[in-house]
């Protein structure tokens, strides 16, 4: 009854059925690798909220090159981990960091180098900062940098991709995102290549909250292409057993009136 699946033709069929199928199985293993991979961020958001903080020496590897150099990057893992760094702020280098949004204004986060006791630095993201009365573009009003020895207790976060040297605009260094490898040969000291987003901002600024996954939607597209995997594998059986059967026999009274007498 089945001998029909041996032709060329149904071994083609089957051929691309499997393909299609194998293809959407693996982005559904894709999807949902993401999932783990956005949950996993959640997770340490969640977490940070009450968890004790840990040195950042600890978790980031230090920069032990020559001054305007950054060190190893920390592993993926360590994202949103809540630390601690003790250090003196350099407010000479301080770096406004552009086009940053926050509660759905666009002003600054301010970005101040902390020196550590051993000569490295770390930069702060000590907060976000509305601009000045003329735009988003206007240079802003920032509360100074605390003097003296500082213990800052934040979020560590990963460098960001893409980002360029600071620049001076209006008296005070810019950058459009933040990139330790390239912000440190602006630097007199070896910079660690991640940075800390303070949770305690100072009076004027505002906190960066972080920003937790949408991990939902990817379990949604891992039994979206699961779902179609299975209905491709059903519509090849389906059309072969309806092969198998022969004509219905509604098809053989159409044949049959489309006869000519």
């Amino acid at each position: 009854m089945y001998r029909f699946l041996a032709s060329p033709r149904w071994l083609g069929y089957a051929a691309l059925t499997v393909a299609a199928a194998t293809v959407m199985v693996l982005l559904g293993f894709w999807q949902l690798d993401r999932y783990h991979q956005r949950a996993s961020i959640n997770a340490r958001i969640t977490a940070g909220t009450s968890a004790t903080p840990v040195p950042l020496t600890e978790v980031v590897p230090r920069p032990a090159g020559t001054p305007g150099t950054v060190g190893a990057a920390p592993g993926g893992h360590t994202e949103w981990l809540r630390v601690q760094v003790t250090g003196r702020f350099d407010a000479s280098r301080e770096i406004l960091v552009r086009g940053r949004t926050v509660e759905g204004r666009v002003g600054f986060e301010v970005l101040t180098p902390l020196v550590l006791a051993d000569g490295t630095a770390v930069l702060v993201d000590r907060g976000w900062v509305a601009p000045a009365e003329g735009g988003a573009l206007a240079m802003p009003s920032v509360p100074a940098a605390p003097d003296g020895e500082q213990t800052v207790l934040g979020r560590l976060r990963p460098s960001e991709s893409r980002g360029g040297p600071p620049k001076e605009v209006g008296g005070r260094l810019e950058v459009r995102r933040i990139t330790p490898s390239a912000i440190a040969p602006a630097m007199p000291y070896a910079v660690y290549d991640a940075y800390v987003s303070t949770d305690q901002p100072a009076p004027g600024l505002t906190a960066v909250a972080p920003e937790k996954q949408n991990a939902l939607q990817n379990a949604g597209y891992v039994l979206q292409w699961w779902l179609l995997a299975a209905l491709t594998l059903y519509g090849f059986v389906y059309l072969a057993r309806r092969e198998a059967r022969g004509p219905e026999p509604e098809d053989l009274l159409d044949e049959f009136h489309d006869t000519p007498a």
